[in-house]
C-alpha cells in the first residue's frame, strides 16, 4: 500500500503522524511511504531520518495527498486539504466530527474513507488512541497550572509544593479518568495537597489504592464542588463524555467565590469544556482572566511538546496502521473489532450514529459497508 504523511498545518501544530521508526516498519513489510518535506521536523525528525528509514519525501502537500492510498495524520484536516483528498482515500486521523460541520460536509462530499482515532473503541469501553494525548494533556495541566500560579503571569504567587514551614498549593481535579489520574500523579509528586472528584465509587476506591497520602477522593456535586473552590489555587478541569459535550461543572457565578489569582485548566475544551467561563485559546495566546480567575484553556495542548507526544501517539496508532497496510481497511475489522467504532464516514455516508445525529443526518450501519467485502 501507499503511506503518506502530509505536514500538519493546523495553527502551532508540530506533531506529525509518523516517526522514521514507523516508516521503516511500512518500508520493510513492502509498503511504499511518502513524507511531506520537513512534515517531521516540528517534532524533531529531520527529512534524511525518513530518507534512511526508505521513505520518498515529496516537495508539496498536493503530490503527497495524490500519492496515498492511507494519508495519516494527527489533527483534522482543515479548508484548504478538503479539494485534497479523493474517493476511496482512506484517511487516519483525529477528526471530532460532531464540533465541526463543514469538514463533516467536506468528508461526505469526498467520498473518502474516514477513521477517527478518538472513536477507536474497545469491548471494555476503552478509547486506545486517545489515551496517549490525554496522559500527556493530563501531565501538562500541572506543569502549566504551576507556571501560570506565580504572581508575574496572573497567579495568587503561589510554589506548588511549598517549603517547610509553608502549606502547599491545593489542587482540584475535576474526572478521575486518564487525565485526572495523570494530573494527580504530577501534582502530588510536587508535593501538592490534591483532591479528586468523581462520581463513580470503584473508581474512587481504586484510586485511593494507587494514589500518594497527598491525594484524597470525593464524590462530584454541585455542594462539594461550591465547597471546595473556595480554598483551591489550581482547578484542573478534566471531564470527557466520549463524543459529547462536556456539562459545565464550574459556572459563571462561582468564580466569584474563588481567590483572585485561582488558575483554572480546562483540558475538556476542545469538547465545549466543563467550566462555563471557558473559551479555546492557542499556545500563542493561552490564557484570559475573568473575575480575578486566570483560565488556560489551549485546545491541543500536547501540540507543545511534540516530540514526546509525536512518539507517544504512534506507538498508539501503528499497530492498527499496519494492519490497514497490509489486509486494506475491511478486512483489518476482522483482527481489531475496534476499528469498526472508528469508521465515521465511508463513501459519503455517515456510519457513526453520534455524528448523524448531531447534524440530523441520515445513518447508514458499518456493517453494510464491512459485509459487503
Amino acid at each position: 500500500m501507499r503511506i503518506a504523511v502530509p505536514k500538519e498545518i493546523k495553527n502551532n501544530e508540530n506533531r506529525v503522524a509518523l516517526t522514521p521508526a514507523g516508516a521503516q516498519e511500512f518500508t520493510k513489510n513492502g509498503h511504499q511511504v511518502f513524507i511531506q518535506q520537513s512534515a517531521g521536523l516540528g517534532s524533531g525528525f529531520p527529512d534524511l531520518a525518513y530518507q534512511n528509514a526508505g521513505a520518498i519525501i515529496t516537495p508539496t502537500i498536493e503530490e503527497t495527498y495524490s500519492k496515498g492510498e492511507m494519508i495519516m495524520k494527527v489533527k483534522e484536516p482543515i479548508e484548504p486539504e478538503y479539494s485534497l483528498i479523493k474517493e476511496n482515500q482512506l484517511l487516519f486521523t483525529y477528526f471530532h466530527f460532531a464540533s465541526n460541520k463543514p469538514l463533516t460536509e467536506a468528508m461526505i462530499k469526498s467520498k473518502a474513507i474516514c477513521l477517527a482515532y478518538e472513536t477507536v473503541e474497545k469491548d471494555d469501553k476503552t478509547l486506545p488512541l486517545l489515551v496517549p494525548m490525554s496522559e500527556v494533556a493530563g501531565r501538562m495541566s500541572v506543569q502549566k497550572g504551576a507556571n501560570y500560579l506565580e504572581k508575574p503571569l496572573g497567579g495568587r504567587g503561589i510554589l506548588l509544593g511549598g517549603v517547610p514551614g509553608t502549606l502547599p498549593a491545593k489542587v482540584l481535579i475535576l474526572g478521575g479518568g486518564i487525565v485526572g489520574t495523570q494530573a494527580a500523579w504530577m501534582a502530588s509528586g510536587l508535593g501538592a495537597d490534591v483532591i479528586i472528584l468523581d462520581v463513580s465509587l470503584p473508581r474512587m476506591r481504586h484510586l485511593s489504592t494507587v494514589m500518594p497520602k497527598n491525594v484524597k477522593t470525593m464524590m462530584s456535586n454541585e455542594f462539594n464542588i461550591r465547597h471546595l473552590i473556595k480554598n483551591a489555587d489550581l482547578i484542573i478541569g478534566a471531564v470527557l463524555i466520549p463524543g459529547a459535550k462536556a456539562p459545565h461543572l464550574i459556572t459563571r457565578d462561582m468564580l466569584k467565590e474563588m481567590l483572585p489569582g485561582t488558575v483554572l485548566v480546562d483540558v475538556a475544551v476542545d469538547q465545549g469544556g466543563c467550566i462555563e467561563t471557558c473559551k479555546p485559546t492557542t499556545h500563542e495566546d493561552p490564557t484570559y482572566t475573568i473575575d480575578g480567575v486566570l483560565h488556560y484553556c489551549v485546545a491541543n495542548m500536547p501540540g507543545a511538546v511534540p516530540y514526546t507526544s509525536t512518539l507517544a501517539l504512534t506507538n498508539a496508532t501503528l499497530p492498527y496502521a499496519m494492519e490497514l497496510a497490509q489486509k486494506g481497511w475491511q478486512e483489518a475489522c476482522d483482527k481489531y473489532p475496534e476499528l469498526h467504532h472508528g469508521f465515521n464516514i465511508i463513501k459519503g455516508d455517515i456510519v457513526y450514529q453520534a455524528v448523524a445525529d448531531t447534524f440530523h443526518l441520515p445513518y447508514v450501519p458499518v456493517s453494510y459497508y464491512l459485509n459487503h467485502h
